[in-house]
């Protein structure tokens, strides 16, 4: 049976969702907003990103802005609730062959040497792949960003390079949801903190 839409529908909001040993688990998001998800290894956080992408079978609903994910197509869903993985997947030959517009705003903001555009992805640092992938993710205009680990490989001036893009997406109105070991990170980013526990086998 659908499940009642919460009271006022906006944002990102989730109703029982589990998927396996994860969950049930709710949340609500508003616009302007990042959830930091942390949980020691195993409790079910990249699980849960993967859920509110529709990207694993599960239960409960998951809405945005009052669109339940069940209504939707799963790549339509997936263009405005976008998951970004600890290692994103490359396919075509150069960087800039993944991307849907312009990236140099965003590799300069980064500071990403330009040249890292026309480079084979298997040829780039994990540290450079992960950015990239978070531009890629930027590119496409999502209303919500899912980041398992976005700045896991990077240095501190890297990481508060990739966090201050972050703070421009959530100043526009973007959603973020952020799995981070870091609880330096956590502090300066969550509006709202997750832990996820551990169920026992």
């Amino acid at each position: 049976m659908r499940q009642a839409l919460p009271t006022d529908g906006q944002g990102l909001i989730a109703r029982k969702v589990g998927s396996g040993s994860v969950g049930p688990v709710d949340l609500s998001i508003g616009h302007g907003a990042c959830l930091c998800v942390a949980g020691r290894s195993g409790a079910g956080k990249s699980t849960l990103l993967r859920i509110l992408a529709d990207l694993v079978p599960h239960t409960g609903e998951v809405w945005l802005d009052g669109q339940a994910q069940s209504d939707m197509a799963a790549p339509l869903w997936r263009r405005s609730v976008t998951y970004v993985a600890p290692d994103s997947a490359w396919w075509a030959p150069r960087v800039r062959d993944h991307f849907q517009g312009d990236a140099t705003h965003f590799s300069d903001r980064l500071r990403l040497p330009r040249d890292l555009l026309d480079a084979a992805p298997d040829r780039l640092s994990t540290g450079e792949r992960q950015r990239l992938a978070l531009i890629r993710a930027l590119l496409g205009k999502p209303a919500v960003l899912l980041l398992d680990e976005p700045s896991a490989a990077l240095d501190s001036d890297a990481v508060l390079r990739v966090e201050n893009l972050l703070g421009e997406f959530l100043s526009e109105g973007g959603i973020l949801v952020l799995v981070s070991h870091d609880d330096a990170q956590i502090q300066r980013m969550a509006t709202d903190t997750l832990v996820l526990e551990r169920v026992p086998a």
